[in-house]
């Protein structure tokens, strides 16, 4: 766990500034696209946006089929069938998630893109099939610097849903465990320890 921890603490997790900034330049940047026809910026929208609303993993995001997500009026989630360790595990995801995304499938509809339940979700326009990690890195990268943010990585992303979710959930290491998908609450832990050490900070840090 110790050199797992180093790496959290030395890795930044978004800000609350940081995360609006993010957020307010791609859903303009998306609503644009649906007029102008911008693909890869609708595209870039909606990675992001699953990154913040569920804490995925980048190759989980890579994975994720039309099918893998399920949205009804009592329970939204999302289905992981190859999590580390070859994992499986069940996401929940709120109803601004849930908005979001039934946004997005009726756009890939309009635009006809396959739909179908072994449909890629996010669909490379270079290959046609499932996007690459480093083309999901790609995403962040030039979605941060329009935004103006630096020294962050999608994997942070991760991190600032861990330690939000920990804070929201009533500080319920159980919970952001199962969300995560850790194996060990030790790994879990990591989280407990950031948030305890400078409570002030993460509380200003809240992007909800």
């Amino acid at each position: 766990m110790g050199n797992f921890q180093w790496t959290l603490r030395a890795s930044k997790f978004l800000t609350t500034k940081e995360i609006r900034k993010l957020r307010k330049m791609l859903t303009k940047r998306k609503e644009i696209a649906e007029r102008n026809g911008n693909r890869v910026a609708v595209k870039d929208w909606f990675v992001i946006d699953l990154a913040l609303s569920t804490g995925l993993r980048v190759q989980e995001i890579a994975d994720l089929k039309c099918g893998d997500i399920s949205v009804n009026d009592n329970l939204c989630y999302l289905f992981v069938n190859n999590g580390k360790g070859h994992k499986k595990r069940v996401v929940r995801f709120n109803g601004d998630f849930k908005k979001h995304f039934l946004d997005y499938m009726e756009w890939k509809q309009r635009i006809g893109e396959g739909t179908n339940l072994e449909d890629p979700l996010v669909v490379s326009s270079n290959t046609q099939g499932h996007l690459t990690k480093m083309a999901l890195q790609q995403v962040f990268y030039r979605s941060a610097k329009r935004a103006g943010i630096q020294g962050h990585s999608i994997h942070h992303l991760r991190h600032t849903y861990a330690s939000h979710l920990y804070k929201a959930s009533g500080f319920n290491l159980r919970l952001v465990q199962k969300q995560l998908g850790h194996s060990s609450i030790k790994t879990t832990e990591v989280y407990a320890d950031v948030f305890s050490e400078d409570m002030e900070k993460a509380l200003e840090r809240l992007y909800v």
